[in-house]
């Protein structure tokens, strides 16, 4: 065998799982582009919001917030600001339970982004428990803790089919064959066509596309100490960047996995719930782009090996989550691999194992 453990996929799902599992044994990981965290970890909003997502997926948010401290530079201070016009009062009472907000008034929200709407912002919460994460720090991170063990590290490599080999698995990719005893799915939209590959039975996931555009410093603020902004519901978002906002419809697109980009009306659409809660027009856009949002059909990330085959182990279905909680979910994998005693709970460890769908 050429290795112990194949990732397949080199986000930062894949990127974290060969860092953890170079401690047990040899590793490759394949990926298909021509660098790593090309598609959804390239595209993220880059930021910790461990109260997040379904429980499941906040416990392993929560579970994660060690090692991000550890990290010097990893997380940096944001904040969120929730805002909603009156019709909105349902959803914007239950993000602001659900996410633990501070209820806020509007003329406070306004002293925090002056370019807030008073004619249109009718609610608004406050949260300070958000940071920005570096998330180029942390690939580099990982990559570098993964190599120095000896992990390989194989980019222009699309998996083009996967084998039984004896007692472990043969996969054929655009750069040539690799044999090795477990195979960690870690390839993002393409998991479950990864399993067909394979002959392992797909779980479900649906990738949903997000778009996002880079528009100028609204009314030449500076807009570095700016909260992220969101409408309840997460019907869009606008967070500080390099000096510009990107902002985003927030939608939820079914879609074959792809390359993805922008949907110009989309774009539109979202735009123009931003604009009406704000006072300066988008007058340009700096860029546009959108990733794929993978999701089981639970919105709650899979790890564990596959119940009919323990030498395929999924590690899929991250979502919006996939930095939030690479540390815990790499550190699952890996302990679930080697044979040891979950640092997460029990329970925890249930929920997220592809064993729930039978």
């Amino acid at each position: 065998m050429d290795a112990d453990f194949l990732i397949i996929g080199g986000g930062i799902a894949g990127i974290s799982a060969a860092a953890r599992l170079s401690e047990l044994g040899q590793v490759i990981l394949l990926e298909a582009e021509d660098m790593l965290a090309h598609h959804a970890s390239s595209r993220s909003a880059a930021l910790y919001e461990p109260r997040y997502g379904a429980p499941a997926v906040v416990g392993l948010s929560m579970a994660s917030e060690a090692h991000f401290r550890e990290l010097p530079g990893v997380l940096s201070p944001r904040g969120l600001l929730l805002v909603g016009k009156a019709d909105r009062a349902e959803a914007f009472e239950h993000d602001l339970r659900e996410m633990d907000f501070d209820r806020i008034s509007v003329e406070e929200a306004r002293a925090i982004v002056p370019i807030l709407n008073p004619g249109t912002v009718a609610m608004a919460g406050y949260a300070a428990h958000a940071e920005d994460v570096d998330t180029d720090l942390l690939v580099q991170g990982f990559t570098r803790e993964a190599k120095g063990r000896g992990a390989r590290v194989l980019t222009k490599a699309r998996v083009t089919a996967i084998a039984r080999d004896g007692a472990g698995w043969r996969v054929s990719s655009t750069a040539g064959e690799v044999t090795g005893r477990m195979i960690v799915n870690a390839a993002g939209a393409w998991v479950d066509q990864v399993a067909a590959l394979a002959g392992v039975r797909p779980l479900g996931f649906t990738p949903y596309r997000r778009s996002m555009a880079r528009i100028p410093a609204p009314g030449g603020h500076d807009v570095s100490r700016w909260p992220m902004m969101f409408g309840p519901g997460e019907d869009w978002y606008a967070k500080p960047d390099a000096g510009a906002l990107i902002v985003s419809p927030a939608e939820e697109d079914p879609m074959e996995p792809h390359d993805a980009w922008a949907d110009d009306m989309v774009l539109a659409e979202g735009l123009a719930r931003y604009e009406e809660m704000v006072t300066e027009p988008v007058t340009r856009l700096l860029a546009s782009w959108a990733g794929l949002r993978t999701f089981a059909p639970d919105r709650v990330l899979v790890i564990g090996p596959d119940l009919r085959e323990p030498s395929f182990f999924w590690l899929a279905g991250q979502g919006g989550y996939g930095f939030q909680t690479c540390p815990a979910a790499s550190r699952l994998a890996s302990d679930l691999i080697g044979g040891r005693a979950p640092e997460i709970g029990a329970d925890l460890v249930a929920a997220l194992s592809p064993a729930r769908f039978g």
